[in-house]
C-alpha cells in the first residue's frame, strides 16, 4: 500500500459512506458517515504512513482526519504541529483520537498539558485536562493533587461542555487513584451536582463523580 494517494483513500471513504451513521454521528457534533470498524480496517491495512496521513488531515474532512490519526506517527509531529492541529479540531471524536491516540504518546505531551490547560479556548483546555488526568491515573509524582481539587471546585461548575466534562474525569481520577483525596473528590462532587442527571444507559457507570468513583473503587475491591 506505499503507493495509495490520498485521493484514493477519499475515493474509498467516500464509498463507506451511511447516512444511517452520519445521522447518528452528527448528533454527537461528528460529521461523518463512516463506520468505525471498517475505517479502522483501512487503517490496518494502511499502516503507518505518516506523510499520506498529513495529506488526509489537510483535507478538514472528518472522517479522513480520524484515519490520519490512526496511520500517523505520532513522534513525528512537532509541539507546533500539535497545538495547531487542537486548535482547528471541530468535530468531537477527532478531538479525542488526537489527544488519546497521538498527543499522550508525543515527547511533547507535558509542555502541551500544561499550555493547554489554562488555555482561554475551552476545547484546548479540555485537551489539557484530559492529559492532566492521564498522569493523575498513570503518572502523579509532582502533580499537585489538592491544587487541582482547588480548581475543580471553583472552576468547574460554570466551564462549557466540554472542558466540565474533562475536569469532572479529573475529578473522579483523583478520587478514584488517591485514597487520600477521595473524600474531598466526592464531596466536590456531590456540591457542584455536575452531570448528576446524565441519562446513563443499563449496565453503564454514570459520569457524575461521586457515583464513578464509588463504582469503579469497589470493582478495584
Amino acid at each position: 500500500m506505499a503507493e495509495t494517494t490520498a485521493t484514493a483513500v477519499m475515493a474509498e471513504l467516500a464509498g463507506l459512506e451511511d447516512p444511517k451513521i452520519r445521522a447518528v454521528n452528527e448528533r454527537h457534533g461528528d460529521d461523518h458517515g463512516v463506520n468505525l470498524g471498517k475505517l479502522r480496517a483501512v487503517a490496518k491495512r494502511l499502516k503507518t504512513q505518516h506523510d499520506l496521513a498529513r495529506e488526509l488531515w489537510a483535507t478538514d474532512d472528518t472522517a479522513a482526519r480520524l484515519l490520519a490519526l490512526l496511520i500517523c506517527r505520532p513522534k513525528a509531529f512537532t509541539l507546533d504541529d500539535l497545538d495547531a492541529m487542537v486548535r482547528e479540531t471541530r468535530a468531537p471524536k477527532v478531538h479525542d483520537w488526537l489527544v488519546n491516540y497521538v498527543v499522550k504518546k508525543s515527547p511533547h505531551a507535558e509542555d502541551l498539558r500544561l499550555a493547554w490547560s489554562t488555555d482561554p479556548d475551552p476545547v484546548v483546555a479540555s485537551a489539557g485536562w484530559a492529559l492532566t488526568t492521564e498522569r493523575v491515573a498513570k503518572n502523579p509524582q509532582g502533580l499537585d493533587l489538592t491544587k487541582l481539587l482547588d480548581t475543580i471546585e471553583t472552576d468547574m461548575k460554570p466551564a462549557p461542555a466540554r472542558l466540565q466534562w474533562a475536569m469532572n474525569h479529573c475529578l473522579a481520577q483523583i478520587g478514584i487513584e488517591h485514597a487520600e483525596h477521595r473524600a474531598r473528590a466526592i464531596d466536590i462532587g456531590e456540591r457542584l451536582e455536575v452531570l448528576k442527571d446524565y441519562p446513563t444507559p443499563p449496565g453503564c457507570t454514570s459520569p457524575f463523580a461521586p457515583i464513578w468513583i464509588a463504582e469503579i473503587v469497589r470493582r478495584q475491591g
